[in-house]
């Protein structure tokens, strides 16, 4: 963690930017957006298993197309405005 006293008679944002500057200089910041978004890497057979089960709905939603059961509009995905 980095610390910064406030030295006598500066100002809060002279404070602020020196302990921006401290902050980025440590590289916490680069090394906390570094690791946000990282995901544990799935095991083989979990892998193969979402693999496979693609396959099968895709080749199900293909079949209802082509019977005429369903339409491409009925797979589209419906997103929510928020």
């Amino acid at each position: 963690m980095s610390e910064v006293k406030r030295k006598k008679g500066e100002s809060f944002e002279s404070l602020l930017r020196r302990f921006s500057r401290k902050v980025q200089e440590s590289g916490r910041v680069f090394q906390a957006r570094k690791i946000r978004f990282k995901s544990e890497n799935k095991s083989k057979t979990a892998t193969r298993e979402a693999a496979l089960r693609r396959e099968y709905l895709r080749s199900k939603r293909e079949y209802l197309i082509k019977t005429g059961q369903a339409t491409e509009e009925d797979f589209q995905k419906k997103r929510r405005h928020r």
